[in-house]
Formats: structure tokens, sequence, C-alpha cells
């Protein structure tokens, strides 16, 4: 989505919101969370504050933004993966799937805009709301849900300890993790 308005004095130009979105999680990455602001990512856009302002408001909005990008992106990878594989579980299978399939560039993004995150509790309750979205698919009254639940609270933690870099893992381990992760749910018929 473009947004065209006068930023400064000069000519009309327009803005376009995903690279400036691209300019704020770079900035995150490469000075962390306290170094997002709008003159930051300003800066990094080759945009005037203003133009910035003009595009989410403030610091807040710009972190709407960014989290509201980065769940679409990957609701859509859910869904995407789950309407190949429908099942017992399905949505998690393809949460699970989704996870596994995270490259280190994307887990390094997304651990430096959840950290973000962290710091607005705005947003940090509407990312627990995603998650409550996935977590209420799952009943976990029988022993198939509680594999379910776990194989969902095992995903995350792996996807989170090395998005964090708190554990290094080369691809072939992290595949059969996934694999291991995966033998929890109910199998899905081919």
């Amino acid at each position: 989505m473009e947004t065209k308005g006068r930023i400064g004095l000069g000519r009309p130009r327009s803005i376009d919101r995903n690279k400036v979105l691209d300019a704020a999680e770079a900035v995150v990455a490469r000075i962390g969370p306290a170094g997002l602001t709008i003159d930051a990512v300003a800066k990094e856009a080759g945009i005037t504050k203003g133009g910035v302002q003009y595009c989410f408001g403030s610091k807040d909005g710009l972190l709407k933004a960014m989290l509201t990008r980065w769940s679409e992106s990957f609701d859509a990878q859910v869904a995407a993966i789950e309407a190949r594989r429908p099942g017992p579980y399905a949505t998690i299978r393809a949460y699970v799937e989704a996870n596994r399939h995270t490259d280190e560039e994307d887990a390094s993004r997304s651990a430096a805009m959840l950290a973000t995150l962290m710091q607005s509790p705005d947003q940090l309750a509407e990312a627990r709301a995603w998650y409550r979205r996935y977590i209420a698919t799952i009943d976990p009254s029988s022993p198939a849900g509680r594999k379910a639940r776990l194989a969902f609270f095992a995903s995350e933690g792996i996807f989170f300890l090395r998005s964090f870099q708190f554990m290094a893992m080369a691809e072939a381990e992290w595949q059969e993790v996934f694999e291991d992760i995966l033998r929890l749910l109910p199998a899905v018929p081919d």
C-alpha cells in the first residue's frame, strides 16, 4: 500500500509503507529494540520523520503495523499449509510446519520484532490474543489434544531458542527436531 502526500517542502511523493516497515525491521535487527525510533526509521528509509509519522502516526502505530504485517504473513503460510493437509489438528500441524520452514533471516527478523513488541503493553496484548487463537484450536481434554498442545509449545520453544540465538543449530538437526515434534500429532492420511 502506498501513501501519497506532501513530504517536506518538496514535490509530492509516494511512500511505500512496506519499505518503511522493512526499514523499521532493519533498525531493530542492527541496533536492537531500544533503537527503534521514528527518526532512526526515517533515516533508514531515506524519508523525513514526518513521512514516517504520516504513514503510521506514532511509534505505537509503527509497532502495530509491524505486528500486523508479521502475523498476517505467518497466518497466510499456516493457511496455505493447512489447505494442502487437512485432518486432525491440521491448524497446529500447519503452524509447526510454518515454523519449521522459517529460515534464519526470517527467524532473526521475527525475534527482533517480538523483542520490540515486549516494550509495548498494547502490542503485547495483541500478540497474546494471536497466540490464543491458535491454542483455541486444541482440545486438551484428550491424549491427542495434549500432544497437539505439546507440539505447539515445542515448536515455539525451538523457534525462539534458534531465533534469539540461544542455541546454534545446523539445518539437519533443525529438521530432525521438527520431525520429532510432528510425530506428536495424529497421523494425517496422504
